[in-house]
């Protein structure tokens, strides 16, 4: 289920703004960063971290998002060897745009075919099991 809804809802997401589910996890936590302290941008480690991902991914996927003007890496003042990563004008623009078909597309494929009731055992199981996953 996890991997057809996933290449579903990467299809969809590409066919209707040209951003991949990869690209969109980025803009999201770069998103969800300015709407807490004003600042879109992160740490290269802290955004790893937020993803789960590994840096070698994650520095492959920045270099494509980068060459389409998505984000931009800025050095650290404080540490010569860090870096940040910036959502740019033209990113905030795409995921304001990609946002909304997305959350719909999640919407029909998932919770429109559940009833309340479903919805709350959905949501009691992730929460066992990121319980499990997080020990």
């Amino acid at each position: 289920m996890q991997a057809r809804l996933h290449a579903r809802l990467n299809r969809r997401l590409q066919d209707e703004s040209g951003l991949s589910l990869a690209d969109f996890d980025v803009l999201v936590a770069l998103t969800d960063r300015a709407r807490q302290d004003g600042g879109a941008r992160m740490r290269v480690h802290e955004l790893a971290d937020t993803l789960q991902w590994e840096r070698s991914r994650l520095s492959h996927q920045l270099s494509r998002m980068q060459r389409r003007d998505l984000v931009e890496r800025e050095e650290c003042e404080d540490d010569a060897r860090g870096a940040f990563v910036v959502l740019t004008a033209q990113g905030r623009r795409v995921i304001e745009q990609a946002a909304p078909p997305h959350v719909e597309a999640v919407r029909e494929l998932v919770f429109d075919g559940l009833d309340d009731g479903q919805v709350d055992a959905l949501a009691r199981i992730t929460e066992i099991v990121l319980g499990r996953v997080g020990r």
